[in-house]
């Protein structure tokens, strides 16, 4: 494989910074990989046992609530990750290459940010949940426990911007994310570049 392509979320950051972006995106890719697999087997087997029992799974319910809530939030930090968030880039495709470069920079820190406002108020909002000591009616179990994805995830998200924002920094090219460049020649590609 060449310098200039490579595998789909492996990060273009030198050092510990790529290692942290690679062991993430490993992390993020299993999360959600198990979570629609374990959502699709949920549901699957709640069909059967509605049609072959005539009574559907008591818990399915409840496992897909937990399953999408789990997907939804590591998922946000796999398309921040991949430069597929929506993005209104009018006035930022008509700033030269330089400037697109900061002001992508700048983006990219206050979006984090505000990812990381999210996660603590998220935790927060899990802490009084946690205080009410509520469970899930079928499960059992705390119902904090399904809401612990969401300052996972919003943190993930925080940390995959703010390293978009070092890469926009420190490289020649403007980045979507730390491994996928902007443009209008080509397509949108994961590129890795040696600068």
């Amino acid at each position: 494989m060449s310098d200039t392509n490579p595998l789909a979320g492996q990060s273009a950051l030198p050092g510990v910074l790529g290692m942290l972006d690679n062991a993430i995106a490993r992390i993020e890719s299993f999360i959600l990989a198990s979570g629609v697999l374990l959502m699709a087997l949920n549901t699957v087997s709640n069909v059967v046992a509605r049609f072959v029992f005539g009574e559907s799974l008591h818990f399915s319910e409840e496992v897909n609530r937990i399953l999408i809530v789990m997907i939804t939030f590591a998922g946000i930090g796999y398309a921040a990750r991949h430069g597929r968030h929506i993005r209104m880039s009018a006035f930022f495709d008509l700033v030269p290459t330089q400037a697109r470069r900061y002001l992508m920079a700048f983006i990219a820190v206050v979006t984090g940010a505000f990812m990381f406002f999210l996660c603590y108020y998220s935790y927060t909002y899990i802490l009084s949940i946690y205080s009410t000591g509520r469970v899930l009616p079928t499960l059992n179990y705390p119902l904090w426990t399904m809401y612990v994805w969401v300052p996972i995830g919003l943190a993930v998200t925080g940390i995959q911007y703010e390293l978009t924002a070092i890469k926009n920094l420190t490289a020649k090219k403007v980045y979507l994310s730390t491994s996928v460049k902007d443009g209008f020649d080509e397509p949108e590609q994961a590129i890795k570049e040696q600068e």
